[in-house]
């Protein structure tokens, strides 16, 4: 489930994104956490959609560092795999 735990980066504009690219450095974006997040350690991933249709993930406990990217067709098969539960060995 997915709160409205919500960020928006402030930085130079870039006109592409690259893998690795500082989360800051991606600005007016909303990160989203899952609901099912820790609180007080912040152990979650943090998603943006980007204007060019892709999506960046992050890191929510160090919400400087890098950002990976993926185009909307990769994001969309990790999500699918994920509601199918392709992923659930990974904390069984």
């Amino acid at each position: 489930m997915w709160e409205r735990n919500e960020t928006t980066t402030e930085g130079p504009q870039l006109t592409g994104y690259e893998n690795g690219v500082s989360a800051h450095a991606i600005s007016g974006v909303r990160w989203v956490k899952s609901s099912a997040s820790n609180p007080e350690g912040g152990n979650c991933v943090e998603f943006a959609a980007l204007p060019n249709g892709d999506a960046a993930l992050r890191n929510s406990r160090f919400p400087a560092g890098p950002a990976l990217v993926f185009t909307r067709s990769e994001i969309e098969a990790m999500l699918i795999g994920a509601k199918q539960g392709e992923f659930d060995g990974l904390i069984d």
